[in-house]
């Protein structure tokens, strides 16, 4: 079902799309390609955190249950040498530094509905090459999918012109017991590394591991508001890789996900200082462009593309 989400201060009319299927249901915005809500078949809220008001979408909640693209996360200095040119990037974060792309963002645009049923939606988007000082003429998917075992798949594919740095996240809240914060949540993340960041949350280069550090959650930990501080890119692969099972919350609901990807590192936000969801974003590592042991995001025209997302939700 599709139905209107309002207007933006652009003038741009905004559709959701409704998806049922298996006991899930998902909703879906044309702006931002934003997960808007979703649900779990006899619980009475939804599972991420959202707003039935667009407006919050162009203010407060920019970045909630959208994607994040062409590059997620932070790129020091605002700029990057690309096939050999400095390309320059919009700063958005004290003016030195490009967090989720800047105005340049994905999260800001209109997607348009290329194909939907009962129970998948796919959207499609274009940037013209140079847009926020990124290269290429890029066009990019995205694949929403209810299936079987109360699973939510999301299946990303990229295409470019010119050699182009991508990174995508899709940077969803999530809240698995409907309450004011996460406290209480349990995490477990399939990490034996992470990347420490400086003031600025950019890395700085180090790979470190997280034995004896308050980053080690291979096995399934209580989590409490700023124990520890996370604003964290867990290191899972040195690549992407065949879809496998990375991360598992569980509520104190006794509601559960857990998170499959092909990505090779997933970010976990607080969301401090209110702490009422959890950032989970599946992703390539951040600043990877001026480091050159992480993994590479450069896009090459004529390179296949996809990433593959799944989160799969009980109640046990």
């Amino acid at each position: 079902m599709i139905e209107s989400f309002g207007t933006t201060v652009s003038g741009e009319t905004v559709q959701a799309i409704l998806l049922r299927a298996d006991g899930v249901s998902a909703r879906i915005l044309t702006y931002g390609a934003i997960l808007q809500d979703f649900r779990l078949e006899g619980l009475p809220y939804s599972l991420t955190l959202g707003s039935d008001n667009l407006a919050d979408y162009e203010d407060a909640l920019r970045y909630h249950g959208a994607l994040i693209d062409p590059v997620a996360n932070r790129i020091s200095g605002a700029k990057a040498v690309i096939g050999g040119k400095e390309c320059v990037f919009g700063p958005n974060q004290d003016g030195r530094i490009t967090l989720h792309s800047g105005e340049a963002g994905l999260h800001r645009k209109h997607w348009t509905i290329a194909d939907h049923g009962p129970a998948h939606a796919t959207l499609a988007v274009h940037l013209a090459d140079g847009e926020g000082g990124f290269p290429g003429a890029r066009r990019i998917t995205a694949r929403y999918e209810l299936l079987p075992g109360a699973t939510l798949r999301l299946t990303l594919s990229a295409q470019t012109t010119a050699l182009t740095p991508m990174n995508l996240a899709i940077h969803n809240y999530w809240n698995l017991d409907g309450s004011d914060s996460w406290a209480g949540h349990d995490l477990h993340i399939a990490a034996a590394h992470y990347l420490p960041v400086d003031a600025d949350i950019v890395p700085t280069g180090e790979i470190s591991k997280v034995a004896g550090t308050v980053f080690d959650f291979r096995a399934e930990r209580r989590l409490l508001p700023g124990n520890p501080p996370l604003d964290t890119n867990f290191c899972l692969s040195d690549q992407r890789v065949a879809l496998r099972d990375v991360l598992w919350l569980k509520g104190t609901s006794g509601v559960r996900m857990t998170l499959a990807t092909t990505e090779p590192g997933v970010q976990v936000f607080d969301n401090r200082p209110e702490y009422r969801g959890l950032a989970i974003e599946p992703q390539f590592w951040p600043d990877a462009m001026a480091r050159p042991d992480f993994p590479d995001i450069l896009l090459a025209p004529g390179t296949p593309w996809e990433q593959i997302d799944e989160w799969r939700f009980s109640k046990r």
